[in-house]
């Protein structure tokens, strides 16, 4: 797995979004979605299940085009905040919004609505689990253009299977029939196949093998750069955080400890004793190239 050379720092790795021609030519679609790239906002979301507090006023921005990282133990509260973003869980306070450059005056979808699901696509941690046992995957990539209204399945459902490194063969073959590997590029084409701004990864690679994990991540950095996508990455590995995002939120207990660079990471520059702990609990945590 290659990773970038801390002395670049974030700057270079938050590049600003590649022009539209960088992407595939686009084909016709029903709904029609903001051209520019988009980043996304949360402010003071707040998610209660009963007595217990699983998220607490935990805000954050993350910039159109940038990789944003949330870390924290078991229970931190990490993927909560991705499933509050999307509708998943539910919000007792806060706010969700996509955000754009300064310079747009174009109104962007609100959460919840149909424009804002296709923008904003999810990633789950376990492609065992997230993928329909008796569904091929020509149907599990056909549904999300059948509920979105988009035309052009066919050629959609091949250019993404093209863009995840798969190709036509796997189109009619079952979940059962593909690897760890495989499982998870076919959540990652679902996802994309809606061409969406933001992608929502949870622990995408923590139930693959070390191999497997190291294509995965290169793959997900390809796409990031060529289609201009924002990302939200939730892992508890820092080494996988430090290589992808930018920025990493640290959280414990549904509260957030600090914000930190990547670089800052690395160089073991925090301010927390929290984020010491966990670093040291990671077990020899050392970023590729430092």
């Amino acid at each position: 797995m290659s990773a970038p050379d801390p002395g670049t720092g974030a700057a270079e790795r938050s590049a600003p979004c590649p022009p539209p021609a960088v992407r595939a030519p686009p084909l016709p679609a029903q709904n029609t979605l903001p051209p520019q790239c988009l980043g996304l906002e949360v402010r003071g979301l707040r998610v209660v299940y009963g007595d217990f507090v699983a998220l607490a006023d935990t805000s954050f921005r993350v910039e159109p085009g940038a990789s944003f990282g949330i870390v924290g133990e078991s229970g931190s509260g990490k993927s909560t905040v991705l499933r509050a973003i999307c509708g998943l869980a539910p919000l007792s306070a806060g706010r969700v919004q996509l955000v754009t450059d300064e310079t747009s005056t174009e109104a962007l979808p609100s959460p919840g609505s149909k424009p804002f699901r296709r923008l904003v696509q999810m990633v789950f941690q376990d492609p065992y689990g997230s993928l329909h046992p008796r569904q091929t995957v020509d149907r599990i990539l056909s549904e999300p253009l059948a509920i979105h209204g988009v035309k052009d399945e066919q050629a959609r459902v091949e250019r993404a299977l093209d863009e995840v490194g798969l190709g036509g063969g796997f189109r009619f073959r079952y979940p059962h029939q593909l690897s760890g590997g495989q499982r998870q590029r076919v959540a990652l084409a679902r996802a994309l196949i809606l061409e969406p701004q933001v992608l929502l990864l949870d622990e995408p690679t923590s139930a693959l093998d070390a191999s497997v994990q190291a294509e995965v991540l290169n793959l997900l950095e390809d796409l990031r750069a060529r289609l201009g996508l924002t990302f939200i990455m939730v892992s508890h590995d820092l080494a996988v955080v430090t290589h992808l995002c930018d920025d990493i939120l640290v959280m414990q207990r549904g509260q957030t400890v600090e914000r930190v660079s990547a670089a800052d990471l690395a160089a073991h520059r925090v301010q927390e004793d929290y984020t010491r702990r966990l670093m040291q609990a990671s077990g020899g945590f050392v970023r590729v190239g430092s």
